[in-house]
């Protein structure tokens, strides 16, 4: 290898030279062209679906963990809407068996709130709460007012966060894009910012009341940015996340094709600049993929018919750099701490001796065909972004290096 330069950010030299194999060591006979590399702490995702137990057509431990190596995520929060759902010991440690089986990063469940993410009942939060990373319900807001009080004081008491997906059902009214100009000039049913945003200030009444540690699920509207700023002015204990898609497309992206189709969906151009304002006075905390996996038919069915969910492991950091970093909206070390200080502190997760490696001159076309995910829809296919990842390494071992010179 000839002389290769790297540059450490959120990360020291002595910190990656004191793996067993250090990283340049690692490399040296994958490369022999002269390059600088970034190396960056492992990034780390508190919101994917890796579908398992239950639904391993659309996704699996193995190759979610496979995704998420490609993209520069050496750990992962594996959210609970699955079958069986982990809402009791039992049912979580079937999930825990196979992320023992298959995982090649780290993997954190979450448990389920509610039984069978019902709303009905409690989950058995005591029974799960060693294993298990927080609480949370997601792709369903819980709707009764006094279940999510029950379960802020129970999760208080058991020392874990509450991760909330806020959604009012009584304000949905069948939609499934946003309310705003796209759906009207074509005939679409929307889903308003209300439905968000008016759950979020409920549960931000509860946390206020009981105290509990608080986590909000991939927010999208400019209200609900306001209401968490105030939240954190006011001191309540209270983080939150948004998705790449939501900073860097809007509604008028949209195409009548269900890789456009999320939820939340995507929003208006003042929802973004309000998501863009957040990251920079640090209201939002944290970046999120949201990574959900569906299979080719789900998806294939426009934007009215096809299944919620897009993927976003293999080009969260990619577009993130090229949409946000490159132009001056936030600089490179904030994004990394975005994505893996930040999630990491909140949650307790350790760093361990993970770290991932880019190449930030290299420019490439998103191809959804190359992803090692088993879903492949995105908004992004045929973008050209800047940044490649060249290796991750987790708990001291390359768990991803390109193919690709």
């Amino acid at each position: 290898m000839t002389n290769h330069q790297f540059c450490y950010v959120g990360c020291s030299r002595e910190d990656v030279h004191s793996l067993s194999v250090p990283v340049s060591a690692c490399l040296s006979d994958l490369f022999s062209d002269e390059n600088n590399y970034f190396v960056f702490p492992g990034f780390c995702d508190v919101h994917v679906h890796f579908r398992e137990p239950g639904f391993s057509y659309k996704e699996t431990i193995s190759t979610g963990c496979k995704a998420a190596a490609a993209g520069g995520y050496t750990a992962v929060c594996t959210m609970p809407n699955l079958n069986p759902v982990p809402d009791s010991r039992e049912h979580l440690d079937m999930q825990l068996q196979l992320i023992r089986e298959q995982a090649t990063i780290h993997v954190y469940p979450y448990g389920a709130i509610t039984v069978n993410q019902q709303g009905q009942a409690l989950a058995a939060m005591r029974d799960m709460a060693d294993a298990v990373i927080a609480f949370s319900d997601d792709g369903r807001g819980v709707q009764q007012e006094q279940m999510m009080r029950q379960a802020m004081e129970e999760a208080k008491k058991l020392g874990k966060i509450i991760v909330a997906h806020c959604e009012d059902n009584s304000l949905l009214f069948g939609g499934y894009i946003h309310d705003g100009a796209y759906a009207k000039a074509h005939g679409h049913k929307g889903i308003c910012s209300a439905s968000e945003y008016k759950q979020i200030e409920r549960d931000l009444r509860l946390v206020g009341q009981i105290g509990c540690s608080y986590h909000i699920c991939h927010i999208s509207t400019k209200e609900s940015v306001e209401l968490i700023r105030q939240a954190k002015a006011k001191g309540l204990d209270v983080t939150c996340e948004t998705a790449p898609h939501y900073l860097v497309l809007t509604d008028a992206d949209l195409q009548e094709d269900g890789r456009f189709k999320m939820n939340p969906p995507l929003r208006s151009a003042q929802d973004r600049q309000a998501l863009i304002e957040g990251l920079q006075d640090g209201t939002i905390d944290m970046i999120a993929t949201d990574h959900a996996p569906h299979s080719a038919e789900e998806k294939s069915k426009g934007l009215a018919g096809s299944a919620f969910g897009i993927v976003g492991l293999e080009t969260a950091f990619p577009l993130l750099y090229t949409h946000l970093v490159k132009p001056g909206i936030i600089g490179l070390e904030q994004l990394i701490r975005l994505l893996s200080e930040n999630p990491r502190k909140r949650f307790g997760i350790p760093m361990n001796r993970d770290y991932t490696v880019w190449d930030l001159n290299a420019v490439q076309q998103i191809r959804p065909e190359a992803f090692l995910s088993k879903g492949k829809a995105t908004p992004f296919a045929g973008h050209t972004v800047n940044g490649k990842c060249i290796a991750t390494i987790c708990n001291g071992k390359i768990v991803y290096q390109t193919t690709e010179q």
